[in-house]
């Protein structure tokens, strides 16, 4: 269980279901499994990058009530492509983790799943955008570094 404090009195935990512990357990197995000289292994880290960019990107896009469709299509047009089958379960995990909040509606005759950023998700994603800069900063330094190899 990964905890997060803020401050309130309260601090929100945010527990690991069992989707996320066999998600992060097969994904690490594919990617130890996957060192063959077809790119496997380049894949791999390039989509495990990924990865850990979408929690970010999907709570800053819904800071805007979306439904699914809008969401997964507006990521895509800020060069963000996700699959369907890695979107909406992580849209319910998210809401399992009281970071986004969710409603069905009727909308041009069909009902739609509406998702916004909640409280805790925008104390979340304050800390996460704070982490993300910070991390940017470091990274910039590193490579900077041995681009000129000052290091």
């Amino acid at each position: 269980m990964a905890g997060f404090s803020f401050s309130r009195s309260t601090p929100l935990k945010i527990t690991l279901d069992n989707y996320t512990v066999s998600y992060i357990v097969c994904g690490v197995h594919c990617m130890l499994q996957s060192t063959d000289s077809n790119g496997n292994l380049l894949e791999n880290l390039r989509l495990e990058l990924r990865r850990g960019c979408l929690v970010l990107a999907v709570l800053a896009e819904l800071r805007a009530e979306q439904y699914g469709y809008t969401l997964r299509k507006g990521l895509a047009d800020r060069g963000l492509e996700v699959d369907e089958g890695t979107l909406y379960p992580l849209l319910r995990r998210l809401e399992s983790q009281r970071l986004l909040v969710s409603e069905w509606r009727e909308e041009d005759r069909r009902n739609k799943r509406f998702y916004k950023i909640s409280r805790d998700g925008k104390l979340v994603l304050k800390q996460l955008l704070s982490e993300w800069q910070g991390i940017g900063l470091s990274l910039e330094k590193i490579l900077k570094e041995s681009l000129h190899g000052t290091r």
